[in-house]
């Protein structure tokens, strides 16, 4: 072996006891010796020693490091999340090992990373340099790397979202649930009225529902025909409900033996790709309306509405269960009027006659100290 270190307690003691030290050979006993103390204990230096060792063993070839198939193989059978978001991480990290499979992770190279990234389409390659990112962060937490070549000196920015396609008005949402008709014409409605996600609403029951309050709790969510939690706690959430919100749910038909807010014909989960095709899609034609819009664009309608009332960014993030940054990310720029809605506020604003409140005056408070006496009537 290349490397050969020892550890050893130092000759002067410190002022809590023994102080330990190690050092090693980088090239066989006619190399420098190199020396590093002051640990606390023979264990720390010794794990000290062993991380120098690994580290040295890696830079000259002496260690070998599994391929990136076999680590991501090993990363992929300990992630413990949803088998979908397992798969997406399989197909995204599929690109990078098209590259780079066959090579130990200590041959990976930045320059190469930074190269391969640049071939990926635009759509996907966020994703998918943040998926070998997160691979890679494993192996340097593991020992396997000093540093992830994924990140170092390589800009991973966002990719620039598509614009988002709000409804104009209420006007035009009832216009279309006019042509979905009773079954499904309420149920857009209540979605552009909450803002929740086509998910969310489709897995909603009646016991969701809490009209005393005017609010619905969000409780679970559909993916792939499956019912779930909701991934964050943020999306467990009570969403208040507005007007037109309590009319659409007004209109519903009744199924009193269906615990879903809007099953489908059946009574069972409304299928949303078939409610695409064959509702969604014709009734915008018959409405007219003009570029098409995607069901999930109802989500967008709420968030463009409510920033054009004046809900603050704060509000919506909760309302919405998402975050802040989110939201900013994704619906600020869509309020149109945001700025023209601030200057009418601010203008309406005439100081303090207009509230119903009293103004504070710094100007009247006494320079001087004023004692408590029952002669200026401050003691009672």
């Amino acid at each position: 072996m290349a490397q050969q270190g020892q550890v050893f307690p130092l000759a002067a003691q410190g002022t809590v006891g023994t102080r330990w030290a190690y050092r090693y050979r980088v090239g066989g006993r006619g190399s420098r010796r190199l020396q590093r103390g002051g640990f606390a204990s023979e264990a720390a230096a010794a794990e000290a020693l062993e991380r120098t060792l690994e580290r040295l063993r890696r830079e000259q070839g002496l260690m070998e490091t599994p391929t990136l198939a076999e680590f991501v193989d090993v990363y992929l059978a300990q992630h413990e999340g949803e088998p979908e978001t397992v798969e997406k991480l399989r197909w995204l990290l599929a690109k990078a090992m098209r590259a780079f499979g066959d090579r130990r992770l200590s041959q990976l190279r930045s320059p190469a990373i930074a190269a391969w990234r640049m071939t990926i389409p635009a759509g996907h390659r966020f994703e998918a340099t943040q998926a070998l990112r997160q691979v890679l962060a494993r192996a340097v937490s593991w020992g396997l790397l000093d540093v992830n070549p994924a990140k170092l000196g390589i800009e991973n920015p966002q990719r620039r979202y598509t614009e988002k396609r709000p409804f104009e008005s209420w006007d035009e949402l009832h216009a279309l649930a006019d042509k979905l008709g009773p079954r499904h014409g309420p149920m857009i409605l209540f979605a552009a009225a909450t803002g929740l996600r086509p998910g969310e609403w489709l897995a909603l029951e009646h016991r969701d529902i809490d009209r005393d309050a005017r609010v619905v709790y969000v409780h679970r969510t559909l993916r792939n025909r499956r019912v779930k939690s909701p991934k964050t706690k943020a999306s467990v959430r009570a969403v208040p409900l507005q007007t037109i919100a309590l009319a659409a749910l007004n209109e519903l038909p009744l199924h009193p033996e269906c615990p879903l807010l809007f099953p489908s014909v059946r009574g069972g989960f409304l299928d949303l790709h078939n409610f695409r095709n064959r509702n969604w899609k014709p009734a915008q034609r018959a409405a007219g309306i003009e570029p098409r819009r995607r069901v999930y664009d109802l989500r967008h309608t709420f968030a463009t509405f409510a920033l054009r009332a004046g809900i603050s960014t704060f509000d919506l993030s909760r309302y919405m269960g998402t975050s802040l940054a989110m939201i900013d990310r994704h619906y600020g720029h869509l309020a149109r009027d945001g700025r023209e809605h601030a200057i009418r506020m601010l203008d309406t604003y005439r100081a303090t006659e207009t509230l119903d409140v009293h103004a504070v005056d710094a100007g009247w408070t006494p320079n001087t100290t004023v004692d408590a006496t029952r002669d200026n009537g401050m003691i009672r």
